[in-house]
């Protein structure tokens, strides 16, 4: 499977990318299913953490799920290349267009837990998400659109803002902080 090696590959940036490694590799050998929904224990999705053309600010959607600002993504629902799941569902939660991959692979790792849920009428029992996120850029003044099945708000951040602007504090403190602290090494070492 062409992303267990790519996560093999991938440099974890901190302890929590190193041991969500080592699971999400784990899964990969343990389950067939891992791209897919089927599995409901664990299955792969996708993020992207968007930034404007000036890297000054951040792109998010207000989640009709998790009643929070938040990063854009979705499943892989069965593809393995993830990056083209997370530029696809940054392009549906927020009608940018125009998005350009600022970092080849693989920008971020991170296991999610999720909560038990009704979607579309039916329960989706508590699960974990397998993240691999990515690192895009789209033009501030493109116009935005809610995508009213899943987000009921689209809009820029201040770096800071984005981070604050979520009400969940695992996402804030150890995901939303982290992807800006490397967004501040990447650009200051290329």
């Amino acid at each position: 499977m062409k992303l267990y090696d790519e996560i093999l590959a991938y440099e974890p940036y901190n302890e929590q990318e190193h041991r969500d490694r080592t699971a999400m590799l784990s899964c990969i050998e343990a389950a067939s299913d891992v791209l897919t929904r089927t599995n409901e224990i664990a299955h792969f999705t996708a993020s992207a953490w968007i930034l404007n053309k000036e890297h000054s600010k951040i792109l998010m959607i207000h989640h009709n799920i998790y009643n929070s600002w938040s990063w854009t993504g979705g499943h892989a629902d069965g593809e393995e290349d993830l990056c083209a799941v997370a530029v696809r569902e940054a392009k549906e939660e927020t009608g940018v267009q125009n998005v350009k991959l600022l970092k080849d692979g693989i920008f971020s790792i991170e296991i999610m837990t999720v909560d038990g849920h009704e979607k579309r009428q039916r329960y989706i029992p508590s699960h974990l998400h397998l993240n691999a996120t990515y690192l895009l850029e789209a033009d501030e003044a493109e116009a935005l659109l809610i995508k009213s099945d899943e987000n009921s708000g689209v809009r820029w951040f201040a770096l800071e803002e984005a981070v604050t602007a979520s009400s969940e504090l695992w996402m804030r403190e150890r995901i939303y902080r982290k992807l800006n602290q490397k967004c501040e090494g990447y650009f200051y070492t290329i």
